[in-house]
């Protein structure tokens, strides 16, 4: 009998493990706080090494960003709601400007001046980047090679694009003004042209001369990049190609555009951009005329606001001119990337 009772002092396994388990949830339902809580991962990334180049990147970033906002995104924004309006000098004083939606745009573009200035914009848009183009490419390829005043030769065709574009023009009035200038001066001494054409006065030819002082402006942009586009290409090519017999015309054809096509395809569209939009040259040798000859969308849109105080529809002119000037931008972007790609 006495074997088989429990010591008094024993504990029964059971209770032993019931006990410790009891407690251990004890421990596990109330934990005690912790001494120095996590910080959300929010601030833990702002507090890191990568945070605070990131925010330094961004304070850097903020001076351009309220630069465009308000130089370029402000002013985009109001033209594109003076044009919904009948917005003139009175409102100035009045400060009323009349919601008259499309009609802006109706009537710069049913105006007899619209057909002749988009006709004017393309044909003085092709006409300088062709001329432009074509003319930069042949000095590029010229300069690439070595020979002495290199280097000075090229400084000195940059002087057209150095000059304020002010001063160009009234140098160009002066040079082909028609009873004193000094090409027709020329012309006559080499008897080319005895009667004087008055390249500023006639129609026929106002267009032609705003278009050659445009291209004489716009060489030495196309020479430089041109020029710095045919720097990377390797001259091992151009060794090769000899040894195997190639011409001149051959090794530009076979060597120097296919490698070079990347930069033509910016070229041509940066072009494009900055020269259907020029408007200082025209009007400081024509002013868009004469008899509206010389005539633009980017004049006449000067005309209507500054001239005419049509403010309304001047904008509304200068959205077409955006719109198209966005088209060929994309276009820029597009060839840009592809030619980052390649």
């Amino acid at each position: 009998m006495a074997e088989n009772q429990p010591l008094s002092g024993s504990v029964h396994p059971g209770s032993q493990s019931g006990s410790r388990g009891a407690t251990t949830a004890h421990r596990r339902a109330d934990p005690p706080p912790p001494l120095d809580p996590a910080p959300p991962d929010r601030v833990r990334h702002w507090k890191s090494r990568r945070g605070q180049d990131r925010l330094a990147q961004l304070l850097f970033l903020a001076p351009a960003v309220i630069y465009m906002v308000a130089f370029f995104g402000y002013p985009v924004v109001k033209n594109f709601l003076m044009a919904l309006q009948k917005f003139s000098t009175s409102t100035f004083y009045t400060g009323e400007a009349p919601w008259v939606g499309l009609a802006n745009y109706r009537a710069v573009i049913t105006s007899s001046v619209f057909s002749k200035a988009l006709f004017n914009t393309v044909l003085f848009t092709a006409g300088s980047i062709l001329g432009q183009f074509v003319i930069g490419l042949g000095l590029a390829v010229f300069f690439r090679r070595r020979f002495p005043l290199n280097g000075v030769l090229r400084s000195l065709l940059l002087i057209p694009w150095l000059i304020p574009l002010i001063v160009s023009g009234a140098v160009w009035r002066w040079i082909l003004d028609k009873d004193n200038g000094a090409l027709n001066r020329f012309l006559a001494a080499i008897h080319l042209a005895p009667g004087h054409p008055g390249w500023l006065t006639s129609t026929s030819l106002a267009l032609i001369a705003v278009i050659m002082v445009n291209i004489w402006i716009g060489i030495p942009f196309n020479l430089t990049i041109l020029y710095g586009g045919l720097q990377d290409i390797p001259e091992d090519l151009y060794e090769a190609a000899t040894l195997d017999g190639a011409s001149g015309w051959q090794r530009f054809r076979y060597v120097t555009w296919p490698l070079l096509r990347p930069v033509v395809s910016v070229v041509l569209v940066l072009g494009v951009v900055y020269t259907v939009k020029v408007l200082d040259v025209i009007l400081g040798l024509t002013n868009g005329g004469p008899a509206n000859a010389s005539q633009t969308i980017a004049t006449q849109s000067y005309h209507l606001s500054f001239v005419e105080f049509d403010f309304g529809q001047g904008a509304a002119l200068g959205n077409i001119l955006i719109a198209i000037s966005l088209v060929f931008a994309v276009i820029y972007l597009r060839a840009n990337r592809r030619a980052v790609d390649e």
